[in-house]
């Protein structure tokens, strides 16, 4: 397995792991009420299970399993693919700075625009790899 799905799948897990974590915060807090501002953690749930981790473990197993090119036994220039992985994780947090922590709207969007941009990174890197068998 590249070293770069390793990455992505290890990094998803830990967005797991966190956003199983504040989800059963969350549940336990509507049985026994553990404090009121509890409740604004639920965006960072939320987005550590959407973006963290099923995203992130898709781009993982998709950098893994998508062919090589035919014509060339090794894989292409991954650079496209960590920018993308950076950029990913940076969204996430900012995303999580602007509902969870109110940094604001603006700190919202401009995560929402860098998630984005993790994708087309990730979308370009993987384009040229999804062929026919016949390398069509």
């Amino acid at each position: 397995m590249p070293r770069l799905s390793q990455w992505l799948i290890r990094t998803a897990f830990i967005y797991l792991l966190l956003g199983f974590t504040f989800g059963a915060l969350l549940l336990a807090h509507k049985g026994v009420p553990l404090h009121s501002a509890l409740w604004g953690w639920l965006p960072a749930h939320i987005e550590f299970l959407l973006m963290g981790w099923i995203v992130q473990f898709t781009m993982g197993v998709a950098f893994w399993i998508l062919p090589r090119y035919w014509k060339h036994p090794r894989r292409p220039n991954a650079i496209m693919a960590q920018i993308a992985f950076v950029l990913l994780n940076l969204g996430i947090w900012l995303v999580v700075l602007g509902t969870t922590f109110r940094a604001g709207q603006g700190v919202l969007l401009t995560g929402r625009i860098v998630e984005v941009c993790a994708i087309i990174f990730f979308v370009m890197h993987t384009w040229k790899r999804i062929v026919s068998r016949e390398g069509v």
